[in-house]
């Protein structure tokens, strides 16, 4: 592997770049655990793949805003590196399949030319930050929340309070009441609103999330002053570092946490930490997303549309006005979120001049672009008809959510891609009326964690697989009842029944059918299944259930030829967990490493969090010599107190938890940076020191 170097102006991200470089050339050379290894590339957006020797990654672009350069950069990566195709995800982000691991840190590279970057796009980091793609257009918004969600991407890129917590941390933004970006499916939503005094602020919603055991958020804050929402989003974090679970990945989201002490006790430790934070209120820049280049003001000569049935049906569903006057949102509804890179290539020229000059992925893998005039939308639509990307029926029963499933992914247990193809076929071919109907949604994930967000849909399957005798086929849980109510409610669907996979048509031709037959006129369908109930449906669907009248295809998954295999790898999203001493020792003298780097940049706050870190890695080392692995860094502290200090094994001035927990004691100025800095590194030397007496008998 040849060595790497960037021709970056921004020393920071070059360094990143650099340093990717060289974790690899260590980890090809086996200087590196494969575990430590992992959690390293993650946090950087490189994330393995179901295909062995090839990886995935995952540009990281904060609410799904993307302009036509970078759209054009990003495909010719996909070209260059990958497999020549863009998949667009429900956080927003786009991924590239089948990357050399050797070749990303100049993919990174060549992306951060156009200020694109991979950085914390996976790993048990905070996530990419969504909003709702209207946000900035939407009629019925407050204010733009855009600039939100900006400067809360800035602030916590690269923040050392974020970037080795237990699991991921996801933050979103609605534009409105309407909660569009489903605040109450993650650790933080936000919901913009005005108080009467005219003041702009939040709503907060905290610790939902969705996954294997899904749980939805509770409001905590119904009105967060604007200039508060950093601060306070930062305390929550370095509650969730410091308390939150590291040992059980199945238990590490903030959910968990608190399901463990209460959701008074998460909100009384975040005031506690408002004396270590390194802003008490923090002015949000509202020009800081700068409204796009507008397309030019031509003269449209009339286009004659050549379908006028679609166009209609394309205006009443994919198209809207706008808060703007004058100005059209149309979305773009992209089947399975993929578009191979020769047609994104076409869909820029083919939208450039007729929109402004920013895109926004949707959560429903879809796009919407911004500021058309309504006379451009003849002609938009026929350019967008050319490459198949004016289907009507965008966000409608027609328009199905989907992970990748079983064709990338190291935890697909089923195929979910080809289903979800052959469920909007069914829609466009047999129920076309349901093809203006937002009501439904419906959307797969190829296993039970929920990339495809099946646990808030109104119909949702998620992969599994049965027993029939001595073989096994590929199957889907029914998931019924979930969605969007507004203003921070939501509902989790309701696990109903399992069927074979390639039943799933007959599932939601039931489902279907009986709503067109048994709903009460204007009946919503969260209203028509709280009326007939859970075990209405599972008599309904039971039928599908049975395995007696199995046929060799059932055996067959989606899009395959030959008969299913379970095959789950391990999954990359874990947290990883390194018990290896040395290995903890070398990161503590790393930690401190950055913690003087960030002092003599006086980044006073950074150093002493990268100082806290020291000190809770090396305390772990020494644990982990008695065989001790506690959960959390709380629990680091307390056991290091009990094996170390109160045995008189390791001197100190004062315990453990009274020397570390200084740093929310204490506001982070210089002279307190230096202290506890030294402090830190005085402690590695004991630790060090102990480590090798240890050795030695």
């Amino acid at each position: 592997m040849q060595s790497f170097r960037t021709e970056l102006e921004n020393p920071i991200v070059e360094q990143d770049i650099i340093d990717l470089e060289r974790k690899i050339r260590a980890f090809r050379e086996g200087k590196i655990h494969d575990e430590k290894f992992r959690s390293l590339r993650l946090a950087r957006g490189v994330y393995g793949q179901r295909q062995p020797g090839v990886q995935m990654v995952r540009i990281k672009l904060p609410f799904g805003k993307v302009t036509f350069k970078q759209l054009l950069k990003i495909a010719d990566i996909a070209d260059e590196y990958g497999s020549g195709n863009l998949h667009l995800t429900t956080r927003q982000d786009i991924q590239i399949h089948y990357v050399s691991l050797d070749r990303t840190p100049q993919l990174w590279a060549e992306l951060e030319q156009d200020d694109i970057t991979l950085r914390e796009a996976c790993g048990n980091t905070v996530r990419n930050v969504t909003s709702s793609p209207t946000s900035g257009i939407d009629p019925l918004e407050p204010f733009d929340v855009s600039p939100y969600a900006q400067a809360t991407f800035e602030y916590f890129l690269r923040n050392p309070i974020c970037q080795e917590m237990g699991r991921k941390f996801k933050i979103s933004f609605s534009s409105s009441d309407a909660d569009t970006a489903f605040s109450y499916i993650h650790d933080i939503g936000a919901i913009p609103t005005v108080n009467e005094a005219g003041e702009r602020g939040f709503k907060i919603l905290l610790g939902g999330g969705l996954g294997a055991q899904p749980l939805l958020a509770s409001p905590v804050e119904e009105f967060l002053p604007e200039d508060q929402l950093i601060p306070y989003i930062e305390a929550i974090i370095r509650v969730f570092d410091r308390h939150g679970e590291r040992n059980n990945r199945n238990k590490a989201r903030l959910k968990y946490l608190i399901q463990k002490i209460g959701l008074n006790e998460v909100l009384r430790l975040a005031r506690e930490e408002r004396t270590a934070l390194k802003v008490k209120s923090f002015k949000i820049n509202r020009d800081a997303v700068p409204q796009p280049a507008l397309p030019e003001d031509n003269v449209f000569s009339d286009v004659e549309t050549t379908n006028p049935f679609r166009y209609e049906q394309w205006l009443a569903t994919n198209v809207f006005e706008q808060k703007q006057a004058g100005f059209y949102g149309v979305y773009i509804k992209v089947t399975v979120g993929d578009i191979p890179t020769d047609v994104a290539r076409k869909l820029v020229a083919a939208i450039q001049p007729y929109a402004a000059d920013e895109i926004r992925i949707t959560q429903n893998q879809g796009l919407l672009l911004k500021y058309v005039r309504k006379e451009a939308l003849p002609a938009l639509y026929e350019g967008l008809n050319a490459l198949n990307f004016a289907t009507p029926g965008f966000d409608s029963v027609a328009d199905v959510t989907t992970c990748p499933g079983t064709d990338t992914c190291n935890l697909g247990i089923s195929n979910s891609m080809t289903m979800a193809r052959v469920l909007e076929d069914l829609i466009y071919n047999e129920y076309d009326e349901f093809v203006t109907n937002r009501d439904i949604k419906i959307k797969i994930s190829g296993c039970m964690n929920s990339c495809g967000q099946h646990g808030l849909a109104h119909i949702g399957f998620h992969g599994s697989s049965l027993k029939a005798g001595t073989k096994v086929l590929p199957s889907v849980q029914v998931m019924l009842g979930g969605g969007t109510v507004g203003n921070g409610v939501g509902r989790i669907a309701e696990r109903v029944i399992k069927v074979p996979s390639k039943r799933a048509t007959h599932v939601l031709r039931t489902v279907l059918d009986d709503y067109k037959l048994n709903s009460i006129s204007e009946e919503t369908f969260h209203a028509y299944y709280d009326r007939q109930g859970k075990d209405y449906f599972y008599r309904l669907l039971k039928p599908l259930a049975d395995l007696t009248t199995l046929t060799d295809d059932e055996f067959i998954d989606w899009g395959h030829q030959e008969n299913y295999v379970s095959a789950i790898g391990v999954g990359e999203c874990a947290g990883v967990i390194i018990d290896l001493v040395a290995t903890l020792l070398y990161e503590s003298e790393e930690k401190l490493g950055w913690a003087n780097g960030a002092f003599d940049n006086g980044a006073w706050s950074d150093a002493i969090y990268h100082a806290y870190n020291t000190f809770i890695s090396a305390a772990k080392a020494l644990l982990l010599d008695k065989g001790i692995n506690s959960s959390t860094q709380a629990g680091i502290i307390r056991e290091f107190d009990n094996h170390y200090v109160s045995t008189g094994e390791i001197n100190l001035d004062s315990t453990f938890n009274d020397l570390v927990l200084q740093i929310n004691k204490n506001e982070p100025s210089q002279e307190f940076a230096a202290a506890y800095k030294q402090q830190a590194a005085d402690f590695l030397e004991a630790t060090k020191l102990k480590r090798e007496a240890v050795l030695q008998l």
